[in-house]
């Protein structure tokens, strides 16, 4: 009886499990569409050619590691949102709003400029040269299509950051359905499309990304949502909010871009060792990304809950619900690893489906074991996700930052390089440091929430803290 009056309090009430689940289930499905739509261009891009997937696994995580800077700014606007309505201001969320939309725009013109680097910087990772060539078609295109990827990801904060999730949700199963449709006629050349390829998929993804991103407009200017929020007057452009989402976002977004690009160097490194360690550490994180994008999701959420019980000067709740999202993350990430050990044949069966049989067993071997680095470490990917989410909600950015660049080179990549070019160890003991690297960063994201300093943090104007200040504090 005591248990269940335990578990019914803690499920109960402001920050309680039933108030994060309800935010948290469209943001995790949301980013569990995208996820489907990584997972079917691979799929797809697997039954194509064991070089078109590798270069576009290669492709897709050094692009994201640059527009993924972008994105993850443009989305911290959802701490923006949530603490402009816990603190009873919705009237600045438009113009809030309305900045995100002008540094999306710069993003996209600034990261398409970029897109003929792709050639020089993929020759550099001394990969074969099919593989090399897929690499640069998928990223280039990616890169000229940067706007609308971004765009997508900082409106969505408007919805998300007052919690009103499904609407994200809605918008992303749009994208998502047309992603894998496209996917199947751009690649093979059915319906009247061209044999693309990599091309293909990359096309589909830029199309689709374009589509949500006009939903997400048409939504924005509702009458309801013009009259109280200002998703139409608030267009003028406003340094001081604009720099203060640089200023809180830029971190944030530098974390997720360096992190990436930080996987992407590791990919290189693996790619060294042969086509069948790359495609089957490709598709390990591909399978890895179908169970960790659903907790980016509901990171998301906690930071929307921290920053709403924060604005309204709620600490205590904002903890509570830090902590609620941890015991359903837990849950969640127990259920996944004991899948990832006991059934990792049936999870590989899609990509063997369509494989050239004469290739794919040897992947399918090393993917195995693979996947025991993925059980293994994902209790210490849920700690940093949930925990870092939780300061992303107050403003502590920084520390975050500093501490993905420190241990991603410290921990993955030297070593890394070090076991498996210089001492050519093989690919287990290059995702041994990975696991190092993902274990170490739980820890010590868990110890500085802890800590607590994160409770009188805010971004809203009126309430800006000396967050270096703090950050020297620790």
């Amino acid at each position: 009886m005591r248990a269940r009056e335990a578990i019914a309090k803690a499920w109960t009430g402001p920050g309680g499990g039933g108030e994060v689940l309800q935010m948290a289930y469209p943001l995790m499905l949301s980013h569990m569409s995208f996820t489907v739509q990584t997972f079917v261009d691979r799929l797809f891009l697997t039954w194509y050619s064991a070089e078109a997937v590798g270069g576009a696994i290669t492709g897709h995580i050094m692009t994201i590691a640059l527009i993924g800077l972008f994105s993850a700014t443009g989305e911290y606007l959802t701490t923006f949102i949530a603490q402009y309505i816990g603190a009873g201001r919705p009237a600045r969320v438009g113009p809030a709003v309305w900045q995100g939309f002008y540094f999306a725009l710069a993003a996209g013109v600034l990261v398409a400029l970029l897109s003929p680097l792709t050639g020089p910087v993929f020759a550099l990772a001394g990969h074969p040269p099919a593989v090399r060539a897929a690499e640069v078609t998928f990223a280039s295109i990616l890169m000229k299509g940067a706007f609308p990827v971004v765009l997508m990801a900082t409106l969505a904060t408007f919805f998300a950051g007052r919690g009103e999730t499904r609407v994200v949700l809605l918008v992303n199963l749009i994208s998502t359905v047309v992603n894998v449709v496209l996917d199947a006629f751009w690649i093979f050349g059915r319906g009247g499309f061209p044999r693309a390829g990599v091309a293909g998929a990359a096309w589909s993804t830029v199309v689709a990304q374009s589509l949500g991103a006009v939903v997400f407009v048409v939504l924005l200017m509702r009458r309801d949502y013009r009259r109280v929020y200002g998703t139409a007057s608030g267009w003028r452009f406003e340094p001081a909010l604009l720099g203060r989402l640089l200023r809180y976002g830029l971190p944030s977004g530098l974390q997720y871009s360096l992190e990436m690009l930080a996987f992407g160097i590791f990919v290189m490194i693996v790619g060294r060792l042969g086509t069948a360690p790359l495609a089957a550490s490709g598709i390990t994180f591909n399978l890895n990304g179908i169970v960790f994008m659903p907790m980016i999701g509901l990171g998301v959420a906690v930071s929307a809950l921290v920053g709403r019980y924060l604005g309204a000067d709620r600490p205590d709740v904002a903890e509570r619900a830090t902590w609620s999202a941890f015991g359903i993350c837990f849950v969640y990430m127990a259920a996944c690893g004991v899948l990832y050990l006991l059934a990792p044949h049936a999870l590989l069966f899609p990509y063997a489906a369509g494989a050239d049989p004469a290739t794919f067993p040897e992947i399918e071997r090393i993917s195995v074991v693979l996947l025991r680095f993925v059980a293994f470490y994902s209790f210490f990917d849920m700690m940093n996700v949930i925990f870092a989410a939780a300061l992303r909600g107050a403003g502590d950015t920084f520390y975050a930052l500093a501490l993905t660049v420190i241990l991603s080179w410290a921990a993955m990549l030297v070593p890394a390089w070090l076991l498996c070019v210089v001492g050519h160890a093989g690919v287990y003991a290059a995702w041994a440091a990975a696991t190092a690297y993902i274990a170490s960063l739980g820890i010590l994201v868990f110890r500085r929430f802890r800590a607590g300093r994160w409770r009188s943090l805010r971004v809203i104007e009126g309430h800006v803290p000396d967050l270096e200040a703090a950050v020297a504090e620790a």
